[in-house]
């Protein structure tokens, strides 16, 4: 399993646990607000506010639909003129430029590609969707000048619901969900891989709850639990593919506890411990990363259901400290930064006339913490000059691949200092520089900080920390 962001490589004896694996001290934290992010006027003004709360990765929604309103002539081309990628772009590039990376999740299926039945039904030919993933991963992979690289994709939005994707279920009431977005995903999947080979792709996208069987009445949608879901997934062939399970882990209510337990097969962040040995189990794997990608409690009064501001910030506070303590969670999504006059959500973390509600607060002091630019790594106890590789996601958007990065770093093992270094590095087509902490020897049961500053000729300047374990 490839780590979800950044990656520690030894040179000699190597024992780099992937984030799933390691102690959970960083986590990428972000946002999604499409709204704020992509289409208001203000947009590049809530950026800097996401940026200003120590954001590190927001998520967006790539509707097929609305990018590809009639069928390309080259549907794998990134370029094709039939493609509307403009806010797309805009938004990715100005994310970047702040050092935030940016998750797609593709959703909405085109009239053309499905006979007009709806965003929620499958295409008609998984190969559209396969052309399209390509083009998609292909523009944002970093080999076209001008257009930012995306690591991050995840496939269809809550998976599990009819709302999402029909049916859940045939005429005799059998679950089909699972095997439909079996093919939608392979297939996307497939186009993501072969635009960019090196893109993590998330599965599931999962709702929290599910009814698990047709309740028959009118209005109502088709649902399935995640945990059975997931299940039915599992025993899809071929086995899919994929780098993390991404999960919407809601309370039942809005008011209910972050600690909320519920009824398994449904799933709670305090079911997270269960759904992550049953992935592992049903998957056949020793480890499964779990991307959280949506969260978060409405207020009152914007919503008179909803919670107070001082519980909002008390929830936030208890939510992401659960998620530390889970080595195998590796991202958090509060679901939104602001509240938005035309959107029935209102989890904001800013009010609509741009006040900050008390949460805003609580999550950039835990995002700055939780930092998951920052690496945590396991190492082989003898290990001699361990090679460390960093993302630097802004450092690629204002520089561009091969601009000269200045690397500096002082290596500690509690307060006494083991080594110091610098080095000139070439940014790689991916964003990473990858330098060598020369003089550090470590030690089994030893933990060694790295502390690193890397700037660019036009004194941009990124800083970051490397924590090694040894083993």
């Amino acid at each position: 399993m490839r780590r979800p962001a950044l990656v520690l490589v030894c040179l000699l004896a190597l024992l780099a646990l992937p984030r799933a694996a390691a102690a959970a001290n960083h986590m990428l934290v972000g946002f999604q607000d499409d709204p704020s992010f992509r289409w208001r006027d203000d947009r590049h003004e809530q950026l800097d506010e996401a940026a200003a709360a120590h954001a590190d990765i927001l998520r967006t929604t790539v509707y097929w639909s609305r990018v590809a309103p009639t069928r390309p002539a080259s549907p794998s081309s990134p370029f094709d003129p039939a493609y509307r990628f403009d806010d797309l772009d805009e938004m990715i590039r100005e994310a970047g430029l702040r050092d935030m990376d940016v998750m797609l999740t593709i959703w909405g299926t085109p009239g053309w590609a499905n006979g007009g039945r709806g965003q929620n039904y499958a295409p008609t030919r998984m190969s559209d969707l396969q052309a399209f993933a390509r083009a998609l991963a292909s523009r944002y992979s970093g080999r076209y000048a001008g257009y930012p690289l995306v690591r991050y994709f995840t496939v269809w939005n809550e998976s599990n619901l009819g709302q999402f994707l029909s049916p859940q279920y045939d005429s005799s009431g059998r679950p089909v969900g699972a095997r439909i977005y079996a093919q939608l995903y392979r297939a996307a999947y497939a186009g993501i891989k072969a635009g960019n080979s090196r893109a993590l792709v998330g599965v599931g996208e999962t709702s929290a709850r599910g009814r698990d069987h047709v309740l028959g009445v009118s209005g109502t949608q088709e649902t399935e639990s995640p945990g059975k879901f997931a299940q039915l997934l599992a025993q899809q062939r071929p086995a899919l593919k994929f780098d993390a399970w991404s999960h919407h882990p809601y309370p039942t209510t809005l008011r209910s506890l972050p600690t909320e337990r519920v009824r398994w097969p449904n799933v709670s962040v305090a079911l997270l411990p269960q759904f992550e040995q049953s992935l592992a189990q049903w998957f056949h794997r020793r480890t499964i990363p779990i991307w959280v990608t949506e969260y978060g409690y409405q207020t009152r009064p914007e919503e008179p259901r909803g919670v107070s501001y001082a519980q909002q910030a008390s929830y936030l506070r208890t939510v992401l400290t659960t998620l530390r303590r889970l080595p195998y969670v590796s991202m958090f999504v509060w679901f939104v930064l602001r509240d938005d006059p035309t959107a029935a959500w209102k989890s904001g973390l800013i009010e609509r006339d741009g006040a900050h509600k008390p949460a805003y607060a609580a999550f950039a002091a835990l995002a700055r913490v939780l930092d998951g630019r920052n690496v945590d790594a396991a190492v082989k106890g003898g290990t001699r000059n361990p090679r460390v590789q960093l993302e630097t996601t802004s450092l690629l958007a204002k520089d561009g691949a091969g601009a000269n990065v200045s690397v500096t770093y002082g290596v500690k093992r509690g307060s006494s200092s083991v080594a110091t270094g610098a080095a000139a590095i070439p940014l790689a087509a991916d964003g990473t520089v990858s330098f060598t902490l020369r003089g550090v020897t470590v030690a089994k049961g030893g933990t060694y900080v790295a502390t690193v500053s890397l700037e660019d000729i036009n004194g941009n300047v990124l800083r970051r920390t490397v924590t090694l374990t040894g083993t």
